[in-house]
C-alpha cells in the first residue's frame, strides 16, 4: 500500500502528500476550481486520488463554495414511469454538465412537497428540479414559492415541470390542447359516448386534461356527462378501481373510456379483461403521456405522446443558461395524439 494511506477514509491532505504537493493545488485539481494547475501538477494529483481511493466531500464543498455539484430532483411517484422517464432524461443531462442527481418523492402532497424542498435547501444543491402536477387551493403554494425564492437567492436555480402556477422557469405540459386533440380524432372516428376516469379535483394536470377533453367534444357537439367521470388515485390501481365502477353501473352505453394518464388507463384495461369486454370491440380506452407500457399492452394503447426523457434533459439546459433578464422562462411542451388499436 503506497506511503501514506490512512486505514481510514483517504483525505484531501493525504491525496496532497502522496502527490507531494500543497493542500491548494491538490483541491484545485480535484474540485473544478476556476484557477489554472500546472497538467503534471494535476495529473499527480488525480493519480493519487485514484491510488488512495478518495471521494471528494460534497457536504464541505457546498459549504466552501456555497453550492454543491448536484441536481435535486422532486417527483410525486418515482414507480410511475412517467416520472421515472423524465428521471432519466434528468440524470443524463446533468451526468454531461458533471452534477450527480439526487431524488426526493412527495407522494403526490403539498405539504410533503413543501417539507421536501424545505430539508432540500439544507443540502445546497446547484440546481432543484420540481416535477408533478401543481394543487388548486393549497395552502402550501405560497410557502413553497416563499422557500423557493430564498432558495434561488443564495445561488440555486429552481426548474417546474408543470404547470406555470409558480414563478420560477417552468417547462409547461400542454396538457388541454393534447387533451382536447385526443377527443376530436376520437370523436372524427365515429366515438360518440365517453367516460372519464380522473385524478383528485386538487391536481392541475387532471383538471387541465379533462377540461381540455371536454371541450374538444363540446366543439363537435358532443359531452361528457358529469354522472360518467369517476375521480379516483393517480394510480393502475386508481383506473382499474374506478372501470370496475363503470362495470358495475354498465358500459353498454359508452364507447370510449378516457384516463387522464397512462398507468390509470392500463388499470382500466386489466380491470375491463378481467370482465370479459372486448376491447375495442365493446369499449375503447385511451390515456395520456405515451409511457413505454403503452405500446407493449394489449391492445396497444391509444393515447397523447409526450416527450418525456427529453423534457428532463430540457429542465437541465433551462437550469444551467443564463437569465435573460428577471422575469422566469416559460418553455410550452406539446404533445402528439398517438392512435393505436384500444379504440375504434
Amino acid at each position: 500500500m503506497p506511503t501514506g494511506t490512512p486505514k481510514g477514509a483517504a483525505t484531501l491532505h493525504d491525496v496532497a502528500r502522496e502527490a507531494g504537493v500543497s493542500l491548494a493545488t491538490a483541491s484545485r485539481s480535484l474540485n473544478g476550481s476556476a484557477r489554472r494547475v500546472n497538467e503534471e501538477y494535476r495529473s499527480r494529483v488525480v493519480a493519487a486520488a485514484e491510488r488512495l481511493g478518495y471521494i471528494p466531500n460534497f457536504s464541505a464543498q457546498a459549504i466552501a463554495r456555497g453550492m454543491s455539484p448536484t441536481v435535486a430532483l422532486v417527483v410525486s411517484d418515482i414507480a410511475d414511469p412517467y416520472f421515472s422517464s423524465i428521471a432519466a432524461g434528468v440524470i443524463r443531462g446533468a451526468d454531461e454538465a458533471g452534477l450527480i442527481v439526487t431524488m426526493a418523492v412527495t407522494e403526490r402532497s403539498a405539504a410533503r412537497e413543501l417539507g421536501v424542498v424545505k430539508g432540500l435547501r439544507g443540502q445546497r444543491p446547484r440546481v432543484l428540479i420540481l416535477t408533478g402536477s401543481r394543487f388548486l387551493d393549497s395552502g402550501e403554494e405560497e410557502a413553497l414559492a416563499r422557500e423557493l425564492a430564498a432558495y434561488e437567492e443564495t445561488g440555486g436555480r429552481v426548474v417546474v415541470v408543470s404547470q406555470r402556477a409558480l414563478p420560477f422557469d417552468t417547462l409547461q405540459m400542454n396538457n388541454y390542447d393534447g387533451a382536447r386533440d385526443l377527443a376530436r380524432a376520437l370523436a372524427e372516428r365515429g366515438n360518440r359516448r365517453f367516460a372519464a376516469i380522473t385524478g383528485t379535483r386538487s391536481l392541475l394536470t387532471s383538471n387541465d386534461r379533462l377540461q381540455g377533453f371536454r371541450d374538444g367534444l363540446a366543439e363537435l357537439g358532443l359531452d361528457l356527462p358529469e354522472d360518467r367521470i369517476l375521480p379516483a388515485e393517480f394510480t393502475r390501481d386508481g383506473g382499474y378501481q374506478a372501470a370496475g365502477e363503470l362495470l358495475e353501473r354498465g358500459i353498454d352505453g359508452i364507447d370510449v373510456i378516457f384516463a387522464v394518464n397512462d398507468v390509470m388507463a392500463i388499470g382500466a384495461l386489466s380491470r375491463l379483461r378481467e370482465a370479459g369486454a372486448d376491447i375495442p370491440g365493446d369499449i375503447g380506452v385511451a390515456g395520456f403521456d405515451d409511457i413505454a407500457t403503452a405500446r407493449d399492452v394489449s391492445p396497444a394503447l391509444t393515447t397523447v405522446r409526450l416527450p418525456l426523457e427529453e423534457v428532463g434533459e430540457r429542465a437541465i439546459r433551462l437550469a444551467l443558461a443564463d437569465r435573460d433578464g428577471n422575469e422566469p422562462t416559460v418553455e410550452s411542451v406539446g404533445g402528439e395524439v398517438l392512435l393505436r388499436a384500444s379504440t375504434r
